[in-house]
């Protein structure tokens, strides 16, 4: 019908987005009950959304964002790494894409630094709130940021890495998409 509007998943898109959401979802629960691996897990359940922005586009990897966030939170036993992953590993990949479109090493630089470290005041803030009074210390704040920006930047240079051997291994297979 003439001014229906055109759904944003296929059937294939909603299929694959479901299937990594699965594997995400797993890959959470493995880091809420491996604690020698949380972290590589938490990061590995992040690459995720990027296989979907990479092969459905950007809102296929907010999708599996979302679902792969909402059942960690619910399912894992671990919360800390269901918040780590909703609030830093999961959501950027589509940060990512989104910054590394304004084609400017600087400004991309500029904007994933900023984004981060937003994220980092609100994640320092809340642990201070919260858990513990060692961060009321100056230079733990400043080490903290320090120390997070330097793992931050080699994450996303190693991040890019893997974006580019998946796509030389799987480009021929998938179409590219926002």
């Amino acid at each position: 019908m003439a001014g229906e509007k055109k759904n944003v998943f296929s059937a294939r898109d909603a299929a694959l987005c479901a299937v990594l959401a699965a594997l995400g979802t797993v890959l959470m629960y493995l880091a809420g009950t491996v604690p020698t691996a949380r972290l590589a897990l938490v990061a590995a359940a992040g690459l995720l959304p990027a296989a979907a922005v990479l092969t459905a586009g950007l809102p296929a990897g907010f999708a599996v964002y979302a679902v792969t966030a909402a059942l960690s939170l619910l399912l894992v036993p671990s919360k800390g790494a269901a918040l780590v992953y909703a609030a830093v590993f999961g959501h950027y990949p589509m940060i990512k894409s989104l910054a590394e479109r304004l084609r400017a090493k600087p400004l991309e630089w500029a904007v994933k630094l900023a984004v981060f470290n937003a994220l980092l005041t609100v994640l320092l803030l809340a642990a201070r709130a919260v858990l513990f009074d060692f961060l009321a210390v100056d230079w733990a704040v400043w080490t903290v940021y320090l120390a997070g920006n330097a793992a931050f930047v080699i994450y996303d240079i190693g991040f890019s890495g893997l974006i580019a051997l998946f796509i030389s291994k799987f480009g021929k297979y998938i179409k590219r998409r926002g």
